[in-house]
């Protein structure tokens, strides 16, 4: 969820940090989340963080009218969080601006005054149930709102906002239930495009990542706050949000920051493994994506790389590393790996594109679900990808829903309508950077002016 302008490769760096981070975002992690109603979206990318949406009953094309299968239109601030859907509600936050000027100059922090927000709607009529409210200061590049995703697990709902306030907040009314403010506490600075490691719930721990000397990553109970660890130092904290993978009956926790790919055992932050991997202007932004023994990791500044798990032991090593015209390299959102297949956001290219697995080397590049235009010159074309039975949903940065197929021989769209405006700026381009929740037979997506549910059942 984040922006970019143009020129210098410096400033497509930062921006691709900001990118992802703000959004985002976009992340493998393989199903260890509370249950979840198959109807629900509790959480960044799905109930199983993996970007797949399970519902049947789904629509093969879009009608003419959008209006008729419009359920809701309702107003929302500046914002690069996408929604979470759980329990009859939607769950997402914003920034009411009172002061300050929002510039997207990647090299520089605005400074703006205003409120964040966490907002939460009835997912049938879009009335707004009850908000949560607080002052906050941004000093950010690309301060455009909020990055994260809400996670909801049971009775409560868990925000972390743009400046590190992280809440835990009662589903029913919006009371506080507990709070951390993260830059205070752990003695961090906000980096230079906010906090947009979306946090993870397993079990009854949450993980966060924050900064600081010692705390780059950090475990929360869940229902009281308290710490139970803190691991991993690092000159900054980086953008990637945490993610659980499985590798022979024991779950790892991957953390990627600017300086390496760190394995952690969740219940004790204990190191694994590690691997060095830099990130171009401390980017460390898309995250790990693993299938079967595979684990692919990619990143601006010519970062794409493949590593396998060895048998019989925790770790991993390198398959292959890209050159310069293989592979995909992602940071707004995080690529998709399955049938011996990456698909992913070129941030060089902005063009899908489709990479082989096993060597690296490209199948397919297209626009048509990202920018839309075959400007070569465009960067950070971006598009969030949904699995749905043997096709996916596109939610492009145009503010077009696409259905198409996706195969190692190309790109089959087969309907598109435009669901929202995009109301940012990204090198000189209007975009809307926001991952979409898909839910009850619907998606619900925003951009910085409102957030729309729109009906997709048959």
């Amino acid at each position: 969820m984040f922006m970019i302008q143009h020129p210098s490769l410096f400033s497509l760096s930062r921006l691709a940090a900001l990118n992802y981070c703000i959004f985002a975002a976009v992340q493998l992690t393989i199903g260890f989340v509370s249950p979840a109603s198959a109807d629900d979206w509790p959480q960044w990318l799905g109930p199983n963080r993996d970007s797949i949406w399970a519902e049947g009953g789904i629509i093969d094309k879009f009608p003419e009218d959008l209006k008729s299968i419009e359920l809701w239109r309702k107003p929302i601030g500046y914002g690069y969080a996408g929604p979470a859907v759980g329990d009859g509600r939607v769950f997402v936050m914003d920034y009411q601006k009172s002061g300050g000027t929002l510039a997207n100059n990647p090299g520089n922090r605005d400074k703006l005054e205003g409120q964040e927000r966490v907002l939460c709607y009835d997912a049938k009529t879009g009335q707004v149930l009850w908000t949560h409210a607080y002052d906050r200061i941004y000093s950010l590049s690309y301060a455009g709102g909020p990055r994260c995703t809400p996670a909801v697990s049971g009775d409560h709902v868990y925000a972390l906002g743009a400046e590190g306030d992280l809440w835990c907040l009662a589903v029913a009314d919006g009371k506080v239930v507990w709070h951390k403010d993260l830059q205070t506490e752990y003695k961090t600075r906000t980096g230079m495009w906010g906090f947009c490691g979306h946090p993870l719930i397993d079990g009854d721990t949450l993980y966060c990542l924050v900064g600081g000397e010692g705390s780059v990553a950090v475990a929360f109970d869940k229902m009281t706050g308290k710490e139970k660890w803190r691991a991993l130092s690092a000159s900054e904290p980086g953008y990637c949000p945490p993610v659980m993978i499985e590798h022979e009956g024991s779950k790892q926790l991957l953390i990627w920051h600017p300086e390496a790919l760190n394995s952690l055992d969740p219940d004790t932050g204990r190191i694994l493994w590690w691997i060095p991997v830099k990130s171009a202007y401390n980017m460390s932004c898309a995250s790990p994506r693993k299938l079967g023994d595979r684990l692919f990791l990619s990143g601006i500044g010519g970062l794409a790389r493949m590593f396998q798990f060895k048998p019989g032991t925790s770790g991993v090593e390198e398959v292959w590393t890209a050159t310069p015209k293989q592979g995909v390299y992602c940071s707004n959102s995080t690529p998709l790996f399955h049938d011996g297949t990456i698909y992913g956001c070129d941030v060089n290219s902005s063009m899908f594109m489709a990479v082989n697995a096993g060597d690296g080397k490209r199948l397919w590049g297209s626009f048509a679900p990202t920018t839309a235009s075959k400007d070569r010159t465009l960067r950070h074309g971006t598009t969030f990808a949904v699995k749905n039975g043997d096709r996916h949903f596109f939610f492009s940065e145009t503010g077009d829903l696409i259905i198409a197929k996706i195969a190692p021989n190309g790109y089959f769209e087969a309907s598109r309508t435009h669901i929202l405006d995009p109301t940012n700026e990204a090198f000189g381009r209007k975009v809307v950077w926001s991952h979409p929740a898909f839910a009850q037979r619907c998606v619900f997506a925003r951009n910085d002016k409102e957030i729309v549910c729109i009906n997709l059942a048959k």
